[in-house]
């Protein structure tokens, strides 16, 4: 028992927890910025798919790491444009259309790589992201080395919660992404097309899902294997709910989830293979899944979301 809580207070534990909540962070905050708009995105788990293969594959082929994380987040886009194209000017259903976003991401993703290298038998490796202590920062017991030892894609994670919060609450961009997710009739009243908003929204949301992705295989990791993303896509939709579709608890959930995650493995050693390691791989979703039900009830979720709206509606 004494073990078990001292994990808690080493400092690896925390690294190994803000590095599993990195990937969580950028696409819990797409999912975010998609359903503040009023579109629920289904699509994230393949979205998340595509950035992990764009990213790699442009390094692997002959391209720099952030210009891996530019094509991701650009694979992104395009599929988050598909995705609001068929749910927001045409109005179809947002759980169909995200779910065969996600299957056909998925898929083309799996065939491309197939395609692109038939004869490969292990998965290729790149040189990923290394780790970037900041100066003086660093050198903080446990918090330093957790927060500010990590790789560039880390800190980006952070930089964009404070983005996205600051887009949302301080900015009119942000006001009219909100409004469009409560009040679609009022945006209208502005002058301004709630087509165009929710859209952007959209494709903005799904370019950050995709640089999730891409941390896996760019940062986390360095090749890319398939169900790598693992259901983390569907995580981060109960995670923008356990937030309250707010940034900043947001990411205290995904930290949370990802602490949760760390621990796991963690007892799963201290066990010694007496307890069945699927136990221990139940406890992060158990865990989630109980405070996520606490917390929902409590939730106000915006008041448009996926309800298609089309012009002149009342």
């Amino acid at each position: 028992m004494t073990e078990a809580l001292e994990i808690l207070f080493t400092a690896s534990f925390w690294v190994a927890a803000i590095r599993i909540a990195s990937p969580l962070i950028f696409a819990t905050m797409g999912e975010l910025i998609c359903e503040r708009a009023g579109v629920l995105n289904l699509g994230i788990e393949g979205i998340m798919t595509v950035g992990a293969f764009a990213g790699w594959f442009t390094v692997y082929s002959g391209g720099d790491l952030w210009t891996g994380v530019l094509i991701a987040a650009l694979a992104g886009a395009a599929f988050g444009f598909l995705h609001a194209t068929l749910t927001v000017p045409l109005g179809l259903s947002q759980h169909v259309v995200g779910i065969g976003i996600t299957l056909l991401a998925t898929s083309l993703t799996y065939f491309t790589y197939r395609l692109a290298l038939p004869e490969v038998t292990s998965p290729p490796k790149i040189e990923p992201f290394a780790t970037l202590p900041i100066p003086g920062l660093a050198r903080i017991p446990i918090i330093g080395e957790a927060l500010f030892s990590q790789t560039p894609l880390t800190y980006l994670a952070f930089v964009s919660v404070v983005l996205v919060a600051w887009v949302l609450y301080k900015t009119p961009l942000g006001l009219a992404i909100r409004a469009a997710g409560e009040n679609p009739s009022a945006v209208e009243a502005q002058g301004i097309s709630v087509t165009a908003i929710r859209m952007g929204a959209v494709m903005a949301g799904s370019a950050l899902m995709a640089v999730g992705g891409a941390f896996l295989t760019m940062s986390a990791f360095n090749s890319f294997f398939f169900n790598m993303i693992n259901g983390r896509g569907w995580i981060c939709i109960a995670l923008v709910v356990f937030g309250s579709w707010r940034p900043g608890k947001a990411l205290i959930g995904a930290i949370l989830f990802a602490a949760f995650d760390a621990y796991q493995v963690r007892l799963q050693q201290l066990s010694g293979g007496v307890v069945p390691y699927q136990v221990f791989l139940m406890l992060p979703y158990i865990l989630s899944i109980l405070a996520l039900v606490l917390v929902a009830r409590r939730a106000t979720y915006p008041k448009a979301l996926m309800i298609p709206y089309q012009k002149g509606e009342r």
